[in-house]
């Protein structure tokens, strides 16, 4: 079944097979939702355990961790007043080994961070994206490194559709 460090193996396995045929290419990692804390966990540990940095990271539509994005996104709601629900849904994440730590991963990174949300997510509320890009703000040494993209609500881009956007390409660079 599916892991956290599976994921992030799938990853680095993949960044080591693109980078072995990219020539002076740019690599970045891109996320998106639950994708973001497999980018981060990949960067960290490239940059941690080989002392490489991808060129750039892009969260779209992030979380600060699974644990919080579970206490936060609007499916749980109507679960969140019942007896139990930290333990039964929040904590058996954790017991699952499952914590996409979005958030303690970018206090180490130093990579150019670029995070995009949409004010009318749906899905994950964008004031984690606005935790996170805090969290990464405050942590690095060049704050220029991290940047911060909202698209208004009235572009409809909720949470899947950032990439549609079509100035992306722009923002990216």
């Amino acid at each position: 079944h599916p892991t956290e460090s599976g994921f992030t193996t799938d990853v680095l396995a993949l960044y080591d097979w693109a980078k072995a045929r990219s020539g002076n290419s740019s690599i970045l990692f891109w996320g998106h939702s639950l994708g973001t804390g497999i980018a981060t966990n990949a960067a960290r540990k490239l940059q941690e355990e080989r002392g490489v940095q991808v060129d750039a990271v892009v969260l779209e539509s992030p979380y600060t961790n699974i644990r919080e994005a579970g206490a936060n996104i609007p499916l749980t709601k109507i679960y969140r007043q019942f007896p139990g629900f930290e333990y039964l849904i929040l904590d058996s994440m954790a017991r699952a080994g499952l914590f996409f730590s979005s958030d303690e991963n970018v206090k180490v990174l130093g990579c150019p961070l670029l995070i995009l949300h949409a004010e009318d997510d749906g899905v994950v509320p964008p004031k984690l994206g606005r935790k996170l890009y805090e969290t990464a703000h405050k942590a690095y040494k060049d704050k220029s490194k991290v940047k911060f993209i909202t698209f208004p609500e009235k572009l409809g881009l909720g949470h899947d559709y950032i990439s549609f956007h079509p100035e992306l390409p722009a923002l990216v660079k």
